[in-house]
């Protein structure tokens, strides 16, 4: 039974910080790419961050780069969110994703495994 489990979402102010954490079980966490995905209300969702399975190389979205940072930690098998300057816009579910290929987390949006998501918003 795989799960991804995500926590750390809440309510601040612009400006603020917030880490995100998800924490996976049920598979071999080391096969996996792991993202970060977000859905703004009344909005599609839409790609924020994505690792490699080593941790070697990270991928984001223009709207947060230079703001948020991905990283994990294969041995906890666990993958973290750090949001810096935050923005009423960032306001979202934020959800972790699973996917074997990093190409197909990045570009398809279609992963292998979805967390349940966690909410941010984030007030001006």
């Amino acid at each position: 039974q795989v799960q991804l489990v995500e926590s750390g979402g809440g309510l601040v102010q612009a400006g603020d910080s917030l880490r995100l954490s998800c924490t996976a079980s049920g598979l071999t966490f080391s096969s996996y790419a792991m993202g970060w995905f977000r859905q703004p209300p009344g909005k599609q969702r839409e790609f924020v961050a994505a690792i490699t399975k080593t941790g070697d190389n990270t991928y984001y979205a223009n709207s947060v780069k230079g703001r948020f940072a991905i990283s994990r930690d294969n041995a906890k098998n666990t993958v973290l969110l750090q949001m810096n300057s935050l923005k009423p816009e960032d306001t979202a579910v934020y959800y972790c994703a699973a996917e074997r290929e990093i190409a197909t987390l990045i570009s398809l949006m279609d992963p292998d495994y979805w967390g349940q998501g966690t909410q941010v918003t984030v007030s001006s």
